[in-house]
């Protein structure tokens, strides 16, 4: 297995071994299973919701445009890519800072406060004129929604273990799809709304929106404690099993004190830089598929409501496909083959979409496009999470994997300029291509690498 090897765990929380000098930790299995289902219950909402909300305000410009917005605010489609491009020129200038921050700022008040800044910039945004409105929006958006991927992903790695982690973070990219499914779902039904008080449908989906995410951020507020270990929900023995979980993992993941050295050791690993291309291929595909796909299949010759509504059963499918993935990749702590396998059928949907004529073969090649869409960048992240300590190293490296990555949100938004948008997905087949490469070459170095660790153990 390329990632690590997995921790041995034994006896009931509190029994310790006669070598307790070695500092080993035990706790019931039957007891961690528990625990995991409240932690579960309790985190695992509020993350999902904060997600939805971020994704939905940012890809909701897909489904306005298909409805007149472009009319309204007298702009061209060229313009339009301009403006779903330069969301991603401050978001990715925020995200390293925003990663490094968290500790200090505590995840409560730096996600609470970033979220509602955007719900607030979305609600604007239903009230804009002109072009140059819209440009300023997109950018205050992309700076607020900067911090939040990063921090909720750092945060899962202070609540779960690394084996632990890729179907939590599953959970934040099946978000990425339910926005799109409930973002087609919700757009449908506001632009049933077009001309109530004299207000055009593709606005109600901006105040809307936006009105749901500070409902959102109130959640984030009371429910996301600083200290996990101290969260309000665990009894006295479960807060006993997380203390000796962070213990746990504090051997593998050494110190959480600030040092500019871990900064330093993040920026030389060659594992950060692989990453961050392999990211940065796909999500190529996230941001063009996510934010361009009500376009595609307005091209294939559906009307403005049957692109909208269509949408919902690609992305339901992309986030059903993603789970069962996530699992297995935690199930046999294998990461970048799992990947490999994904994208082989996103290669597949492309090619159709780029070669075929027939409007249903077109559609079905998005169900295939979608399972390469979700999954490469969420198992990708997980395979840098759990390979990368301790924490500030890794918030360093996680921020500058997800800047690389996400300035394919800039080319994303380039490619997809007109319909029947060849030239976006021949990029995308593209990218999926170079990434095949790339992830095998990850494989083969972790792989190098746990053998030198291995010999020198």
């Amino acid at each position: 297995m390329e990632d690590h090897k997995s921790e041995k765990i034994g006896a009931p929380v509190g029994e310790r071994s006669s070598n307790e000098a070695e500092n080993e930790f035990y706790i019931d299995p039957a007891k961690e299973v528990k625990l995991l289902a409240k932690l579960d219950l309790a985190f695992t909402p509020i993350i999902m919701l904060v997600y939805l909300s971020c994704f939905l305000d940012r890809s909701n410009i897909g489904n306005v445009k298909v409805a007149g917005m472009l009319t309204d605010i007298h702009a061209t489609d060229q313009q339009f890519s301009t403006a779903v491009s330069i969301f991603y020129a401050t978001y990715v200038t925020f995200e390293t800072p925003a990663a490094i921050l968290m500790k200090k700022l505590t995840p409560r008040v730096i996600l609470s406060t970033l979220c509602v800044v955007w719900s607030l910039t979305t609600i604007f945004t239903g009230f804009i004129h002109n072009i140059g409105g819209l440009y300023a929006t997109r950018l205050i958006l992309g700076a607020c929604e900067a911090g939040l991927f990063p921090c909720l992903n750092l945060y899962l790695t202070m609540v779960y273990r690394r084996e632990e982690q890729a179907k939590r973070v599953s959970y934040l990219f099946c978000c990425t799809a339910l926005s799109g499914a409930f973002g087609g779902l919700l757009a449908y039904a506001l632009l049933q709304m077009d001309g109530v008080s004299g207000v055009a449908g593709w606005r109600w989906v901006y105040i809307i929106e936006g009105l749901f995410s500070i409902v959102i951020a109130l959640a984030v507020w009371f429910g996301l404690p600083t200290d996990p270990t101290k969260a309000w929900f665990l009894n006295a023995e479960e807060r006993e099993m997380m203390r000796f979980r962070n213990a746990q993992r504090a051997e593998y993941l050494g110190s959480d004190k600030f040092d500019w050295a871990e900064v330093r050791a993040a920026i030389r690993d060659p594992k950060l830089y692989l990453s961050g291309l392999i990211q940065f291929m796909q999500d190529i595909l996230l941001y063009g598929f996510s934010t361009f796909l009500p376009s595609i299949l307005k091209a294939m010759k559906y009307d403005t409501l049957q692109s909208n509504y269509l949408t919902i059963p690609v992305y339901i499918w992309g986030a059903i496909s993603f789970l069962f993935i996530a699992w297995l990749s935690d199930r046999y702590q294998i990461r970048g083959p799992f990947v490999i396998f994904a994208n082989i059928f996103g290669i597949v949907g492309y090619i159709l979409l780029l070669t075929v004529d027939k409007n249903g073969v077109k559609y079905f090649a998005t169900y295939l496009c979608a399972i390469a869409v979700y999954v490469g960048p969420g198992i990708n992240l997980t395979w840098l999470n759990v390979n990368i300590a301790p924490h500030y190293r890794r918030a360093t490296a996680i921020g500058l994997q997800q800047t690389m990555g996400n300035t394919a949100g800039i080319v994303a938004g380039q490619i997809y300029r007109t319909a029947p948008y060849k030239l976006g997905n021949s990029f995308s087949l593209g990218a999926l291509c170079v990434s095949q490469l790339l992830i095998a070459a990850k494989v083969l170095y972790v792989r190098r690498e746990n053998r030198l660790k291995d010999d020198i153990a």
